[in-house]
């Protein structure tokens, strides 16, 4: 056999093993991510009640998670790529799933606050973390695959998350109400997880006992080579990384996406509680999976569309302008239970559709600590709208008694993250 074709026979191998060893591991961090970061929105089923918080507050208490997030990713991204993903994912893992534990306990707006903004901050190395980490194991061509398979972890989070909230909400054990229990359960499992993956998780190839030599070396070779063909994009120093075009314009796009989405997400079953008039949690618990299983599907889909087609710009503004256009719907056609949960559905294709395609561009307009710099700064500046689009909604609908208004900021939110994800260059960034 050539050395050429024992070569692309390693390299096959290599991604292939590589794909079946990592992915299925960080999906389920991921999972146990997005479960203890949005639980607050169906705890507040039974919550906002308990401790008397208005729509305003609880808009508030969602959104001041991002406050501590914002602070620590660029630090965390940059200890992945500098120092060791293993240990910075472990102890995140642990840190967070200790706090969501503690949060059972809360008895008043401040305390709530307090606990969403520590989460938020023990949360702020996970994701930039983990994309960087991808890009240390997976080629280009792949990149955008593996984070669709990561990163589908969003929407099996909403989909497992609501059957379980449904189960536990209606409980009242040893004088606890359901709510606080969902808090408790739900962080367990992030604790274990961090332990695990102190053992499973290697930091790069070279380290990797399930990969053969060959595929070790094939592998590393690889990625080296990648990153020498962007070499020119390494005399951007890491403050130049953060003040280039491409860097700011995603930034921008993210931050308005960020800010619709997530007020999508923590509203969701309060918004589908108080336009269906249902008040059956569990009936709202099962149906608030649908979008999410449109959204998972529309994920899969689109990051291989984007890879295969090597465009990521317009894959990513398609899902956005399908969730304004179905807004839009709501105002236009006759109003129903089945239009709403049409138009929810079309929402969750649109608030995670999109993740694959957007964080294939970082890493393919810069390379290693620029890249890595970037990545956490665009992820926790956008993140910022994650405050912002939860605490708008709910001044909206205390203000108006209706969420119509707030429908109206979200649509315009998507359609200004597309103008800006549009104006992206397509070449890689260069000092």
């Amino acid at each position: 056999m050539s050395s050429s074709s024992s070569a692309s026979l390693s390299g096959a191998s290599a991604r292939s093993r590589v794909a079946r060893r990592l992915l299925p591991f960080l999906f389920l961090l991921y999972v146990a991510n997005y479960l203890d970061r949005t639980n607050i929105a169906y705890a507040a089923l039974g919550m906002k009640s308990d401790l008397g918080l208005s729509d305003s507050v609880f808009g508030t208490a969602s959104g001041i998670f991002f406050v501590g997030y914002f602070a620590l990713q660029i630090p965390a991204a940059l200890l992945v790529e500098r120092w060791s993903a293993r240990w910075l994912l472990s102890l995140t893992l642990i840190c967070w799933g200790i706090l969501t534990t503690l949060t059972c306990f809360v008895h008043s707006p401040l305390q709530l606050y307090g606990a969403r903004f520590l989460l938020g901050a023990a949360e702020a190395g996970f994701f930039p973390g983990v994309i960087v980490y991808l890009s240390h194991w997976f080629i280009t061509e792949d990149r955008a695959k593996a984070t669709a398979w990561f990163m589908s972890a969003i929407p099996i989070g909403f989909i497992v998350g609501g059957p379980i909230a449904g189960s536990i909400l209606p409980v009242d054990w040893l004088g606890m109400a359901g709510w606080r229990w969902l808090f408790l359960l739900e962080g367990t499992p992030a604790i274990i997880l961090g332990t695990i993956a102190m053992f499973v998780l290697p930091d790069r190839p070279g380290e990797a006992p399930w990969l053969s030599q060959h595929e070790r070396d094939w592998l590393t070779t690889r990625i080296a080579d990648e990153r020498r063909a962007k070499a020119h994009a390494e005399r951007l120093t890491v403050w130049q990384a953060l003040r280039h075009p491409a860097v700011l314009v995603l930034t921008t796009g993210l931050f308005f996406t960020y800010t619709a989405g997530y007020a999508f997400y923590f509203w969701f079953p309060t918004m589908l509680q108080r336009l269906t008039g249902w008040t059956d949690v569990h009936r709202i618990a099962w149906i608030g999976t649908i979008p999410f299983v449109a959204g998972l599907i529309g994920m899969l889909l689109i990051g291989w569309s984007s890879d295969r087609t090597h465009e990521r710009r317009w894959h990513f503004a398609v899902p956005q302008l399908t969730a304004a256009a179905a807004l839009l719907a709501w105002f236009v056609l006759p109003k129903s239970n089945a239009l709403l949960v049409v138009v929810f559905t079309l929402l969750g294709f649109g608030t995670v559709a999109y993740l694959p395609s957007f964080w294939a561009l970082p890493s393919e307009l810069l390379t290693s600590s620029a890249a890595a710099a970037a990545i956490g700064f665009i992820n926790c500046t956008a993140s910022i709208g994650g405050l912002v689009g939860p605490k708008i909604i709910g001044e909206l609908s205390q203000r108006t008694g209706s969420f119509n208004s707030g429908f109206i900021f979200m649509i315009g939110c998507w359609i200004i993250a597309c103008f800006f994800v549009l104006l992206c260059p397509r070449e890689p960034a260069t000092s």
